[in-house]
């Protein structure tokens, strides 16, 4: 901390201390085999030494409580607190004292101060106390000005102030990942999966109190951190959700689309902000810190202008016995289209019906349903493939491969076959 004391003597004195609380006691263990030459030396120091842990003298941590010997680190998210005290250090009495505290950062500047308002006189030996808090929330150089201004007996005003400079670190390392699924096979949208990977780059340990995800008005978030044990759930981390420095941990939370928007395909589409990350934590004996990332933004699922998916599709089927499915094409582009259906065969699946079929217009974001009927030559896990629509006003074509999966069976063999 670097301070700049005004050159004039003046009646009064300024002290400025930064408020933490105490850490446990740490010490070195020093141990040897019962065989080396202290012999049981050593152990026996450890264990009359009244700062170690009985029973437990060989860890590093120890029952007693020290009080900070220097400023110590500030981080991002903790809240900054700090005494002032201006003191009389003169024999006369001292009038319209005016302490003021701003915090100087990067962007801004701000007021502190619990009272702007003068204390009216100050006698001998006497002072004036005030503390002040502030939840960091930006990172680099923050400079704490002090300054007081006062009148003597004699009506001199005087002023001067004194300038406090540290630095905010950043506690946490945050790493997000998207992921795009299918919600249902009846949704025009698709679920998308955060994975938020938290690392703790401090030197102390964090107990990690909340880790949530606050969704976008157009999404609901459900958290998938916990396992279900009974009637109860529990946290994929224990009861205990430390974090040692230098760990990472990674949260996961799927959003879907509300239902007023699950059907918009053309809003939803280009909606790239997700939520904000909100994570609350502990450390030592209790300090609290709280850090709100910014909003999340991902990449837009492209659809291309037309898409396909299935809302209708049985798990298991029998060889070369025809089954049905319904297909549900959507509209994601702005334009009306006239769609023209063709059913190509591959060498597993043998579309049913005739191919060519007009599917006739569909204007932006309407979706139409259409039931077909196939049949599979081949046993097994077959995927769906060999659609293809054609767009007669553009003369545009649209292929789908892959569509779905189905587990295709021969009735004829038994299961012990």
């Amino acid at each position: 901390m670097d301070v700049n004391q005004a050159k004039q003597e003046h009646l009064l004195a300024l002290k400025v201390m930064r408020l933490t609380k105490p850490t446990l006691f740490t010490n070195m263990p020093v141990t040897c085999e019962d065989r080396d030459l202290p012999g049981d030396l050593f152990g026996r120091l450890m264990r009359e030494d009244p700062s170690t842990i009985k029973g437990a003298e060989t860890l590093m941590l120890g029952e007693m409580l020290t009080l900070p010997q220097n400023f110590g680190n500030i981080f991002l998210g903790e809240t900054f607190s700090s005494y002032i005290s201006v003191h009389n250090d003169s024999n006369q009495v001292v009038k319209d004292i005016l302490v003021k505290a701003d915090l100087q950062t990067s962007s801004q500047r701000l007021n502190l101060s619990a009272s702007n308002s003068a204390v009216a006189e100050l006698k001998p030996e006497c002072c004036i106390d005030d503390v002040i808090h502030h939840e960091v929330k930006e990172i680099g150089t923050h400079i704490l000005v002090c300054a007081v201004s006062y009148t003597t007996q004699s009506g001199d005003k005087l002023y001067f102030r004194k300038f406090f400079k540290f630095q905010v670190l950043k506690p946490l390392d945050v790493k997000t990942k998207f992921y795009n699924a299918e919600s249902d096979l009846s949704s025009v949208t698709d679920e998308v999966f955060l994975e938020a990977q938290i690392q703790n780059i401090t030197t102390s340990p964090m107990f990690m109190e909340k880790v949530s995800l606050e969704p976008s008005l157009m999404y609901n978030v459900t958290e998938l951190n916990t396992v279900a044990s009974g009637k109860e759930s529990e946290s994929t981390f224990g009861k205990m959700s430390y974090l040692q420095p230098m760990d990472t941990r990674q949260y996961l939370y799927c959003l879907k689309p509300k239902p007023e928007f699950a059907e918009k395909a053309g809003v939803i589409k280009g909606v790239t902000v997700i939520g904000k990350l909100d994570i609350v934590w502990k450390t030592n004996l209790g300090e609290r810190g709280r850090l709100q990332t910014s909003q999340l933004q991902r990449m837009a699922p492209g659809y291309g202008d037309v898409r396909l998916s299935l809302e209708l599709i049985p798990d298991t089927v029998n060889l070369e016995e025809p089954f049905d499915i319904t297909c549900k094409i959507t509209n994601c582009s702005e334009r009306t289209m006239d769609l023209l259906l063709e059913m190509c065969n591959t060498r597993s699946v043998h579309w049913c019906g005739v191919s060519g079929r007009q599917l006739g217009k569909l204007s932006p974001s309407a979706s139409l349903s259409i039931p077909l009927k196939l049949l599979s030559s081949v046993q097994g896990l077959q995927s769906i493939s060999g659609l293809r629509l054609t767009d007669t006003f553009l003369k545009r074509t649209y292929e789908y491969d892959d569509i779905a999966q189905v587990c295709v069976v021969c009735p004829y063999l038994s299961p012990e076959s």
